[in-house]
């Protein structure tokens, strides 16, 4: 691997998780970087990775890669799957067994290949869902804490009648967030985390979304590790939504991310619906033209009309909500049906949104 502080060359990152490469893209606008591989098991939302990463291979099912045979990367982004942790499903929790618990394959990678950083994403029922852990070899759920361990006050005793109260027992319940924190803690990895709604990058809905970052914890008592590549310490930080991890000028952006350029610097600026938005959308007027000014792009049809079914959800519509550019999941090369562009667009996370997240992470890895 090389010298992760050397300016010359970019980050190398692998993609866990990839779907369209929303987060992918959020990554290597805010911190240099370039996308090596990737791990996508869904053979049609593949085809959209390696459309707009074409020399990044996929190495398929996660469950299935030999991690010794990987090339090594600086950076492993990926937001593992969220049905079981959505505050919209049946909630069964980061548990063996369950989409969600394919967690433990991505704790396997950052253990097998020790990036410097890990970026992680996923639904606010992270912080709110539970997690189980596989039983250790002779748990056992009914035994209780031994005489010599507890007050002799039975008033006391009764306090902590059992050690699971203290979260001593492996099969016991506990917060998904908190097992992935504690995961990484286990893995010597200094995290943090933030929830952002897409609100806040001038989205016309909620979405909200925790990022998780976390740096290979290696004997710095500057606090200036991987994160001193891109802000020197003592520098200072710009504007809010102005700041850059690197400076404009460090290399020439990639195509695919400098939609996110023009996005960051047009987030918060005010704007005022004119009539003709105002007919089209009502009490949506305001946000829609507050997000069609930060894309830059007018809104399309929200609905398709066919078959005499009545009105469905159109594709490019949401693609437009995400602030991709147009054709970036819906161009017909590729092939997929209108279902499968919105289950690829449901399943993703809006770019600017996760820039956001990891520019105010890094603030505070600093102001720290």
């Amino acid at each position: 691997m090389h010298d992760p502080h050397d300016r010359t060359h970019p980050l190398r990152v692998g993609s866990l998780f990839s779907g369209y490469g929303g987060l992918d893209l959020a990554v290597e606008h805010a911190l240099d970087t370039e996308t090596i591989w990737f791990s996508e098991n869904n053979g049609h939302v593949s085809h959209i990775f390696a459309h707009h990463w074409p020399d990044a291979p996929n190495l398929g099912d996660i469950t299935t890669i030999d991690w010794r045979t990987v090339e090594p990367v600086d950076v492993l982004c990926g937001g593992f799957p969220c049905q079981d942790v959505s505050t919209v499903g049946k909630r069964a929790g980061l548990a063996p067994g369950t989409r969600s618990g394919l967690w433990s394959y991505m704790a396997a990678a950052i253990d097998a290949l020790q990036p410097q950083l890990v970026v992680i994403e996923n639904v606010r029922g992270l912080l709110s869902s539970p997690a189980v852990r596989e039983p250790l070899e002779g748990d056992d759920d009914a035994q209780s804490n031994p005489d010599h361990a507890t007050p002799g006050d039975a008033t006391l005793r009764d306090l902590e009648p059992d050690p699971w109260g203290l979260g001593d027992i492996a099969a016991r319940p506990l917060r998904a967030a908190g097992a992935v924190l504690g995961d990484l803690a286990d893995l010597r990895y200094d995290a943090e985390w933030i929830g952002l709604p897409a609100s806040l990058v001038g989205a016309p809905h909620h979405r909200f979304r925790i990022f998780i970052v976390a740096q290979r914890d290696v004997p710095d008592p500057a606090r200036n590790g991987l994160f001193s590549r891109w802000r020197e310490p003592g520098s200072g930080t710009g504007a809010a939504w102005d700041d850059r991890l690197v400076a404009p000028d460090h290399r020439p952006r990639l195509e695919r991310t400098g939609r996110l350029s023009e996005q960051m610097r047009r987030v918060g600026d005010l704007v005022d619906p004119d009539r003709r938005t105002v007919r089209r959308w009502g009490r949506y007027a305001r946000a829609i033209a507050q997000w069609e000014h930060v894309t830059g792009q007018d809104a399309p049809a929200p609905a398709l009309l066919n078959d005499g079914r009545g009105p469905r959800l159109a594709p490019a519509f949401v693609e437009w909500l995400m602030g991709l550019e147009p054709g970036w999941v819906t161009d017909p090369g590729y092939g997929l049906t209108q279902n499968q562009q919105i289950t690829a667009l449901g399943n993703g996370v809006l770019p600017l949104q996760a820039v956001t997240a990891l520019v105010k992470t890094v603030q505070r890895e600093h102001a720290a």
